[in-house]
C-alpha cells in the first residue's frame, strides 16, 4: 500500500484500539517475587496516545490479560475506554463502534498476535507491529517500522495527524512554549 493510500484511510479515523502486550508493550511480563507485575512502555508512544487524543481521536485499548499497570498506564494517558480480560475481542470492538458512533472505516487497530486477527481484518485501518506473528502481518495494510513497545504506537498516531491536516498545529504548539 502506498503512502498516499495509508493518508487517504487515516484521515477518517476516529477511533485507535489497541491491544497491550506486544503492541503499547514489548510483550515481556515480569513478575518479582512478590507476584507484582512490571510492563515497560515507550514515553514517545504515550506522548503520540496524548496529542491524538487532544486532536480528537478517541483510544481504547482491549487486551487478554488483566493488570493494575494497565489501568495505571491508561489512566496517566486519560484514556478512559479500558477492557481488560477480553477473550472475544469482537464484543468490546462492536461496543465502541457503536458507542463512538463510528463506522469500520473510521477505526484503526494495532495488534500483534493471532488474537488480534479478527479485529484487523474489521478495522479500516489495520496495523502490525514490527514484530507481530507473520499470520498478523498478512492482513494488515502496514508493518511499522518499530517494534511493540519500542515506539510503533507513536508511528501510528503521526501518521494519523498527519493524514488529519493536524499535524503542524501541535508542532507549532510546541515551539510557542
Amino acid at each position: 500500500m502506498t503512502e498516499k493510500e495509508l493518508f487517504e484511510i487515516a484521515k477518517n479515523i476516529k477511533l485507535l484500539i489497541l491491544d497491550v502486550d506486544g503492541v503499547l508493550t514489548d510483550g515481556s511480563i515480569i513478575l518479582d517475587n512478590e507476584g507484582n507485575e512490571i510492563k515497560a512502555f515507550h514515553v514517545r508512544d504515550g506522548h503520540g496516545i496524548k496529542m491524538l487524543t487532544k486532536a480528537g481521536v478517541h483510544v481504547a485499548i482491549i487486551t487478554g490479560r488483566y493488570s493494575k499497570v494497565v489501568e495505571r498506564r491508561a489512566h496517566e494517558l486519560g484514556i478512559t475506554e479500558v477492557y481488560q480480560k477480553c477473550y472475544k475481542k469482537s464484543v468490546v470492538y462492536e461496543h465502541l463502534i457503536e458507542k463512538f458512533g463510528v463506522t469500520d472505516k473510521e477505526v484503526a487497530y494495532i495488534g500483534d498476535d493471532i488474537v488480534d486477527i479478527s479485529l484487523l481484518k474489521r478495522a479500516g485501518l489495520s496495523v502490525a507491529v514490527a514484530d507481530a506473528t507473520a499470520e498478523t502481518k498478512s492482513v494488515s495494510m502496514l508493518i511499522t517500522e518499530n517494534a511493540g513497545g519500542r515506539g510503533a504506537v507513536r508511528e501510528v498516531c503521526d501518521l494519523i495527524l498527519k493524514a488529519q491536516g493536524k499535524w503542524q498545529d501541535l508542532l507549532n504548539e510546541y515551539h510557542q512554549i
